[in-house]
């Protein structure tokens, strides 16, 4: 099962806070890498795409952008941007077939759980065309636990992370760390990768 309900419940709760948190006028530098890689006119999956801001920047950008997301009141927040079309779903509910460029999973797969993760990187891989462009963001650590809000999270480290995106046949390309609050305000140090098909 990829969904834990009391997460959704508070994604659900605190939804305009978390749009709040996250708004950014221009893209960032992983926005920016991201896009940098996709041939125009892309297919692009927002995959847990919270409010849509990610979103409506690869649709600025003139790509056709799909975003899914397990809150009803993310999915409501995402579909008011121009170009995204939005809609309600859980990770075992992610599209089949080859669909897409461009997979975006900003922080939404550390909702996974441990051993989930490994199918759903192999089923992303297989939505990509070949030579597609996947981003993913997580947590880095051990274990699994809530957050101060309830949030359930997995976490990996750099090492399990990356040997999983290699077996999941992904070649990654870049990598960036930081630290930072997030909604809960809890620093978390974490990692985006970004991989090709």
């Amino acid at each position: 099962m990829s969904q834990d309900d009391e997460t959704i419940r508070i994604y659900d709760a605190r939804a305009t806070d978390y749009a709040s948190m996250v708004a950014k006028p221009r893209p960032d530098a992983e926005v920016l890498g991201f896009l940098a890689d996709l041939p125009p006119n892309a297919s692009i999956l927002d995959l847990g795409c919270g409010p849509g801001t990610s979103a409506s920047h690869f649709a600025r950008a003139g790509h056709a952008v799909d975003a899914m997301d397990a809150s009803a009141q993310m999915v409501a927040l995402a579909g008011q941007h121009k170009g995204v079309t939005a809609w309600q779903g859980t990770f075992d509910q992610m599209p089949t077939g080859c669909h897409y460029h461009g997979v975006w999973a900003n922080f939404s797969l550390l909702h996974a759980s441990r051993a989930e993760l490994p199918r759903y990187l192999m089923q992303i891989h297989d939505m990509l065309h070949p030579a597609g462009i996947f981003h993913i963001g997580m947590k880095l650590g051990e274990g699994t636990h809530r957050d101060r809000l309830g949030r359930l999270y997995t976490y990996f480290s750099e090492d399990a992370l990356s040997a999983m995106l290699t077996t999941a046949g992904f070649t990654i390309t870049a990598r960036t760390h930081g630290n930072e609050p997030g909604l809960s305000g809890e620093p978390a140090d974490w990692i985006c990768l970004r991989a090709h098909a």
